[in-house]
């Protein structure tokens, strides 16, 4: 089963305006082949369908551990795209619009049209050219090393997709969600090369980092490198999967520093909100009558 926490993972800066080419682009580190649905979805299926979890216990946990944290990174992006989206974040109610008058008419120049049309300016889940995402992309074979060798691939290919969309923008919103990105996937890697290793004794992580390219020289990433967060593995459980640390550890790949395991999540920020956007009917076109029923509700739990 799952907790979850009202926060997103990091705190995003607050969006000065509309971007949607911009979350065209980071839809592919969404829904795209090796976008963070891809990397959740494969790493849940196998913690579902792993053999000898008792046995194979070190491994079982961090699989199963990784998949959680993966929950919260398709939450971030989706937030990312979302606030690139927005035309009046945290707003509560607007001036209502005459849609005879076209307030949509911008989105027909824009790269994802689907955006505006089917999800409300939200996200989807979809890749950077609309293509929906799906169960293809998961890998579950039932055998660990070729499970393990399967998510080191897919971490370090994710990682070359997101050093591709962070050189399209310059959006300060996408760079800050793509600099944490990075260096939570440059863990992973870290993590599933430490994991080969001791069980095969290939030096995975002397492959790292792919491209070769390292996190320092990206600022929005080298400032979660400077507190520390390329040698923090987080424990997403308040009392399971405390075997982690008989994989994660020693020195980590980037900086020769010695990894950790942290009990519990990281601190994180606040959940994004898109607010009103009547040209949308989000969350209605005139939203009165809905926050007028959330207000009797309140009224009658006191």
């Amino acid at each position: 089963m799952f907790l979850r926490i009202d926060r997103l993972q990091i705190e995003l800066p607050m969006p000065k305006e509309q971007d949607p080419n911009a979350a065209a682009a980071v839809q592919a580190l969404l829904g795209g082949r090796f976008g963070e649905m891809s990397t959740l979805m494969n790493y849940m299926y196998q913690s579902f369908n792993f053999r000898g979890k008792k046995a194979l216990k070190p491994y079982y946990d961090l699989i199963a551990n990784i998949a959680t944290e993966e929950l919260g990174h398709i939450e971030l992006v989706a937030a990312t795209i979302n606030s690139l989206l927005a035309k009046n974040p945290g707003k509560d109610l607007e001036e209502g619009v005459d849609p005879v008058s076209a307030p949509l008419g911008f989105a027909k120049d824009v790269r994802n049209a689907a955006h505006f049309i089917a999800g409300g300016a939200n996200s989807l889940v979809m890749g950077a050219m609309g293509e929906h995402w799906h169960g293809e992309y998961v890998f579950t074979s039932g055998n660990l090393i070729l499970d393990l060798l399967h998510n080191f691939f897919l971490e370090v290919a994710a990682r070359t997709h997101k050093l591709r969309v962070y050189e399209m923008t310059d959006n300060p919103v996408a760079r800050e969600m793509i600099g944490y990105l990075l260096v939570r996937g440059g863990v992973h890697a870290a993590a599933y090369g430490k994991a080969l290793e001791s069980l095969t004794g290939v030096e995975m992580t002397k492959m790292l980092p792919i491209p070769r390219i390292d996190n320092s020289k990206i600022p929005e990433a080298k400032k979660y490198m400077d507190l520390g967060f390329h040698r923090n593995l987080y424990r997403f459980s308040p009392e399971d999967y405390r075997d982690l640390g008989l994989i994660w550890k020693g020195a980590s790949p980037e900086d020769g520093t010695e990894v950790v395991v942290v009990d519990g999540p990281p601190t994180g920020g606040p959940v994004f909100d898109a607010g009103h956007d009547a040209a949308e009917f989000a969350p209605e076109f005139h939203p009165g009558e809905l926050y007028e029923i959330a207000k009797k509700l309140y009224e009658k739990a006191k």
